[in-house]
């Protein structure tokens, strides 16, 4: 049975702009480089532009937009990994994310050391993780692998365990990026399903994809950042046809 939504604010942004700085001249020796530093001027580059918006509790946003857009950057905000140049974002709750494959993870590690590892910096305590691992192997589909150092695993190894393990850390939110794409067909769906299972359960979701099958299938609603501004925000169907009109 599906968990009612209530008015929880989850995730506020306000008023967000994200400014990366570029040196594009490269220098070689430290003579070089001192000065390069003395006589370079840095570029910049405005990734997101005075961006806000509120995501309550349960729902499930995708975010749209063409490669360049912000959205990765975005999502890389509300997890605090890196933070706004201006305006500030607020999140409210436990929070979990799937943005780069193998974040969190240690290449000599086996799969199960990875599981605790990785667990623990979610917040998860060892009585905790042992609770769960089985669960954790079952859903990854590694059971053969799992002593085996993740230096060995493939990109779709990697999404397998990291997707298993953020999906049971008992987060309020859940941040996804592109990672979905990789692997194969029948673990793609079986992530979406758990995804939806995880939304019927009243947990919060953004979703950063260019599968707008998939954004259709678990979201109800869409932002569409379009250089660095939200185009659109709204009823996921309706931001979807309306940036397919601009883009195809």
């Amino acid at each position: 049975m599906e968990k009612q939504k209530d008015s929880v604010d989850r995730i506020i942004v306000n008023n967000v702009s994200k400014i990366f700085y570029v040196f594009m001249d490269k220098a070689n020796s430290l003579k070089e480089k001192m000065l390069f530093w003395k006589r370079n001027k840095r570029e910049t580059r405005e990734v997101l532009k005075d961006v806000s918006l509120t995501i309550k509790n349960g729902e499930a946003v995708a975010l749209i937009g063409v490669n360049g857009s912000g959205k990765s950057t975005l999502l890389k905000l509300m997890t605090k990994i890196i933070y706004p140049t201006k305006g500030e974002i607020i999140t409210n709750g436990k929070l979990t994310s799937l943005l780069e494959l193998g974040a969190g993870f240690h290449p000599d590690f086996s799969g199960r050391e990875n599981i605790y590892f990785n667990a623990s910096i979610f917040g998860l305590t060892k009585k905790q993780i042992d609770a769960r691992l089985e669960e954790i192997i079952e859903f990854s589909e590694l059971r053969d692998f799992i002593d085996n150092p993740v230096r060995t695993y493939s990109s779709g190894m990697f999404m397998r365990l990291a997707f298993a393990v953020a999906i049971n850390v008992d987060a309020d939110i859940l941040l996804v990026d592109e990672i979905l794409s990789v692997g194969d067909q029948h673990f793609q769906e079986k992530c979406l399903n758990k995804m939806k299972e995880l939304k019927a359960q009243g947990k919060t979701m953004v979703f950063v994809t260019h599968s707008l099958g998939s954004a259709r299938e678990l979201c109800d609603r869409a932002v569409w950042l379009n250089k660095g501004r939200i185009q659109l925000d709204g009823d996921v169907n309706e931001v979807i046809d309306e940036y397919l009109k601009e883009t195809t």
